[in-house]
């Protein structure tokens, strides 16, 4: 779920009504498994790998967030929220090749409890950098 920019005086707010939609979620399991990329092959633009075990609590949880982002008037995309974790991103105009992540197709990691989500705010340009928000607990209900 990308919530985009979030006006500063809105935050509070953000981090107050996603608590508890955090906190109905279940202790979940996750790993990573298999790959691919937002974009095509040829103008590639975000290399991610895929995310297995209990998803679907995770699906959920983004649906309640989207609601509580939507609640307070942000803009949040309208497309299906798809778990995956970014694992870069192709700089426009420059030599790339898109068929990077189908190496991955096959792989599948260890799995690991999920702990805790986390509010980032990301500070993008030449060399990003990222925030903690905020930090809430899951499977604590």
């Amino acid at each position: 779920m990308f919530l985009g920019t979030v006006p500063e005086e809105r935050v509070a707010a953000l981090v107050a009504a996603a608590a508890p939609a955090v906190a109905a979620t279940p202790a979940v399991t996750l790993r990573l498994a298999g790959g691919g990329r937002f974009g095509s092959a040829r103008r590639p633009q975000v290399a991610w790998a895929g995310l297995d075990g209990d998803v679907a609590p995770l699906v959920a949880l983004a649906g309640r967030l989207t609601d509580v982002a939507r609640g307070l008037g942000l803009p949040v995309e309208d497309r299906p929220f798809r778990p995956h974790l970014t694992l870069g991103r192709w700089r426009p105009g420059q030599p790339a090749d898109g068929t990077l992540t189908d190496r991955l197709a096959g792989y599948r990691g260890p799995s690991w409890p999920v702990t805790e989500v986390r509010l980032w705010e990301s500070h993008l340009g030449s060399r990003p950098t990222y925030d903690v928000v905020a930090t809430w607990s899951v499977g604590q209900a």
